[in-house]
């Protein structure tokens, strides 16, 4: 592999030649579109899930009474 030359897109340094800056620039717009398009959606999704559960009460949600403590226990142990 040492007589055939590299051939790539990118520097020594690792910087963007100017022939991939050209094969790039016809799609930057189509895919800026497409990202923030993306992006929109998954923020909209977002914003309206979290609206529509903050307008849930849960008052049909029945939540037990509080459990009675015994006086039957006068020895100060806790039961856990």
């Amino acid at each position: 592999m040492a007589g055939i030359p590299r051939s790539t897109y990118y520097d020594s340094r690792y910087r963007q030649s100017p022939a991939l800056i050209r094969a790039r620039r016809p799609y930057l717009v189509k895919n800026s579109v497409v990202g923030l398009s993306i992006a929109a959606v998954a923020i909209g999704i977002y914003a309206y899930t979290i609206h529509a559960i903050g307008q849930d009460e849960f008052e049909d949600v029945k939540v037990p009474d509080a459990p009675v403590r015994s006086a039957s226990r006068h020895d100060g142990a806790k039961k856990w």
